[in-house]
Order: C-alpha cells, then sequence, then structure tokens
C-alpha cells in the first residue's frame, strides 16, 4: 500500500468547502454535525468499514455508505482506496501485519496457536476480509509482503518442533497447525463453540487441543 497522499478538500452536497489549517471543518451529512480532520480521511474510511465488517460482514462494505459515515463526498474515498477491492486489499493487508507481529514474538508452536486466535477474538472484521471469498488484488506489495510475512512466521514455529513432535513432513505440520488454529478461531467468532466452551477461556481451551495434536510420538 502506497504512503498516504494529502487528502482533497472535502466536498458536500452545496459546493467545497475550503480547507482551513486552524482546526477541522464541520461537514453536513444529513445526520448530526461530524468534525472531518484533514489528513485523517484514510484512517477513518477503514475504520469505518471495520464497523461495518465486524457486524455485517465484508459483503455490506459501499465505498458511498463509508463516504457517508465519514462525512465527506461518495467519491472521496476512491482519492485513497480506489474501489471496493482497493478497500477490502488494504484491510487484509493491514490484518495480515497485525498477524504477523503477534506472531513474532511467540515462545512455541503452542504460543503461535495462541496468538492466531487472540488476534482472530480481537481483529474479527480484519479476520474475516483476510480469509472471505471477497477479491483482493493479490499483487498488492503491501499485502503480499505482509501475508508471506505472517506465513513464514507460522513456519518457522513448526519447524522449531523436533520431528519426533510433529512427524516427518514440516510442511504437513504447518497445515495440521494452521487449520487447527483457524478453525477453532473461526468456529469461535462464529459462536460455534459457545456451548462447549462455556465460561473456559478460549486460549486455555486451545492450548489443550494443541497438546492433543502435537506430542511425542511412541515407539
Amino acid at each position: 500500500m502506497n504512503p498516504a497522499k494529502a487528502d482533497p478538500a472535502p466536498e458536500r452536497a452545496d459546493g467545497p468547502v475550503p480547507e482551513k489549517a486552524d482546526g477541522p471543518v464541520p461537514e453536513k451529512t444529513g445526520g448530526p454535525a461530524r468534525p472531518y480532520h484533514h489528513g485523517d480521511l484514510r484512517r477513518a474510511i477503514l475504520g469505518a468499514a471495520l464497523d461495518v465488517i465486524a457486524a455485517e460482514g465484508p459483503s455490506a462494505v459501499s465505498l458511498r455508505d463509508l463516504a457517508r459515515r465519514a462525512g465527506v463526498s461518495h467519491a472521496a474515498p476512491a482519492h485513497h482506496f480506489k474501489d471496493r477491492v482497493g478497500l477490502l486489499t488494504a484491510i487484509a493487508a493491514e490484518g495480515f501485519g497485525l498477524l504477523a507481529t503477534a506472531l513474532g514474538d511467540a515462545e512455541d508452536l503452542r504460543d503461535a496457536g495462541v496468538r492466531y486466535v487472540r488476534f482472530a477474538r480481537e481483529h474479527p472484521a480484519h479476520f474475516q476480509v483476510m480469509f472471505s471469498a471477497e477479491p483482493l488484488r493479490d499483487d498488492d506489495l503491501e499485502l503480499t509482503t505482509a501475508r508471506t510475512l505472517a506465513g513464514g512466521r507460522l513456519r518457522a514455529a513448526v519447524s522449531a518442533v523436533p520431528a519426533e513432535g510433529r512427524g516427518p513432513d514440516a510442511r504437513l505440520a504447518g497445515i495440521a497447525a494452521w487449520s487447527l488454529a483457524h478453525g477453532f478461531a473461526t468456529l469461535l467468532l462464529g459462536h460455534n463453540l459457545d456451548g462447549q466452551v462455556g465460561g473456559q477461556d478460549p486460549e486455555e481451551v486451545f492450548r489443550a487441543l494443541t497438546g492433543m495434536l502435537f506430542r511425542p510420538e511412541r515407539p
């Protein structure tokens, strides 16, 4: 993703709003007036999109609706994201970056899995976009870089497990580890484990599950 460019002056139905250096400019949106801070539009659109996704899923995202929520013209988000695919790509790239950071401090494979589940719980909207069927720009440099970094850190955690604890094929062990963490996180976010987990800490439940999968083979 390219560094954010300076925002153009926001527009409204009755004409452009002049830029002011001494403070925010209120926008008329048909609802309660809200300030628009010059230079913050990109983050504001991302934040509004994440709220929509968390509540209704990625398919509910519309640039026109997000512009209305931010109190700017419907064309303003395109200045930063070009189109809906660009916006979702930016969210996915940010998500993989956050995931890579979360996995970077993992002590071992089990801790990496716990951190993966924690990431999904703390960033459910990012998680949905990262792995949804929604189209993304797969050639986007920031997305490919962050995705590669996150995957590399998961593979490193798997490779650090002795062969007797994960089997001879590290690649298959990596798929198994990712499937366990991702599947658990997905079921958890969909409230499919509410009855099974109950009042227990989901992260502690996941720790117990990892002990069932990766353990030394008996001779």
